[in-house]
């Protein structure tokens, strides 16, 4: 991951909206949530989460699929172990090697592609 990418996806998490977004959409894994959805767990009016929506998305953090008439959003766990992996990079004296078990580890929801159902 770039530092600019990474610096999208922190500039994205850094409103409460979209921080609160993003970890109810890990939560929900594979399956993901259609966007009414998101915006009745969060009490959030549905045009202000579709801002927040795209914002997410074009950070590389959330993926959408339509299903029928609705848009189902999932968290991109791609996107996400990259980010993890970017601020990992220097970590243990420079030493990466050290931290990739940490990132080969996470659980198989957090796969780069996770398949929405």
């Amino acid at each position: 991951m770039e530092k600019t990418d990474a610096l999208s996806a922190f500039a994205a998490l850094s409103q409460e909206t979209r921080l609160d977004v993003l970890r109810l959409l890990i939560r929900a894994g594979s399956a993901g949530m259609a966007a009414g959805d998101i915006a009745a767990a969060l009490g959030v009016r549905q045009n202000t989460l579709s801002t927040n929506l795209a914002i997410l998305t074009r950070a590389g953090l959330l993926r959408s699929h339509r299903q029928g008439r609705t848009i189902r959003y999932v968290a991109d766990m791609g996107g996400l172990t990259a980010l993890l992996a970017f601020l990992m990079e220097d970590c243990c004296g420079g030493a990466p090697d050290v931290c990739r078990p940490l990132l080969a580890s996470l659980p198989a929801c957090c796969a780069p592609d996770p398949v929405i159902r």
